[in-house]
């Protein structure tokens, strides 16, 4: 991996994440692709970023199996390829949501949310939450950060 965490951090698993998605490209390629796209010439166009970057961005997230790249060719023209979720990126879907949110309450843009979540079978409204295993949700009061199996005795940890 490029780049790689310490090894004081390589057992936290944020910072671990962030060697994957932490770029601001990342996530915005993830988003992008999740919406349906999966063209490099479309994801230019949407995302105004250079073709080194993006091209480089995508690679990085194929390598690192958020991604997969898939052939496709229109009539008469060459093969090119198009970008699609792998598992791993489809599990990033609520890390968006998350930071939709926070987005929309912390750095709010004067017009509403760009992107609302929905339950895809009603079109209800949902968002996330700490839930215990009852199925009880918890305020972000009333939820603790402790440390794990993996943590390092001497390492604080992380909210």
């Amino acid at each position: 991996m490029r780049g790689s965490v310490s090894p004081a951090n390589s057992r936290c698993s944020i910072a671990r994440s962030l060697q994957v998605v932490g770029e601001k490209w990342a996530l915005l390629i993830v988003r992008d692709v999740q919406r349906g796209h999966t063209r490099f010439s479309t994801l230019r166009a949407r995302l105004e970023v250079a073709p080194d970057v993006l091209a480089d961005r995508l690679a990085k997230l194929v390598e690192l199996g958020v991604l997969e790249r898939r052939g496709y060719r229109t009539p008469g023209e060459r093969e090119r390829a198009e970008y699609h979720l792998t598992a791993a990126g489809t599990d990033l879907l609520p890390v968006l949501a998350a930071l939709a949110a926070w987005g929309d309450a912390h750095v709010p843009s004067g017009f509403g949310p760009a992107a609302i979540f929905t339950d895809a079978a009603t079109g209800d409204p949902v968002e996330l939450a700490f839930v215990r295993a009852d199925g009880s949700r918890l305020g972000l009061g009333d939820v603790a950060v402790v440390r794990g199996p993996g943590a390092l005795e001497a390492a604080p940890v992380a909210p």
